[in-house]
């Protein structure tokens, strides 16, 4: 599975944080309020795997437990929760894209 390099550093250490794609979906997913049963539902894989990506995820992100590592992923930016900490642009229509290409070359 291919992983993602993130700017993060681990406490004490300089090395950076990598997170697997499937790791930051749990990540999100239990920053969303999720059990590790209804997480295992969701990916559709066993709770046994969930547990084990948690702990993994722990490890890596030096964090003791599900609320420090929600609090490390919106420190850093890898989950969105209520529209708060996205990092998503809103998607422009074309109509509106036209204007801010004519009012940009007006200028």
């Amino acid at each position: 599975m291919p992983r993602l390099e993130t700017n993060m550093t681990q406490k004490n250490t300089h090395s950076p944080v990598s997170l697997s794609d499937r790791e930051l979906q749990v990540v999100e997913l239990v920053a969303s309020g999720l059990t590790n049963q209804e997480i295992a539902e969701k990916l559709e894989i066993s709770k046994r795997t969930v547990d084990n990506h948690i702990s993994n995820i722990l490890t890596k992100t030096a964090t003791d437990n599900r609320v420090a590592l929600v609090r490390w992923a919106l420190q850093w930016g890898k989950v969105c929760l209520d529209n708060i900490n996205c990092c998503s642009l809103p998607l422009m229509t074309d109509e509106e894209e036209m204007e801010a290409v004519i009012s940009s070359s007006v200028e």
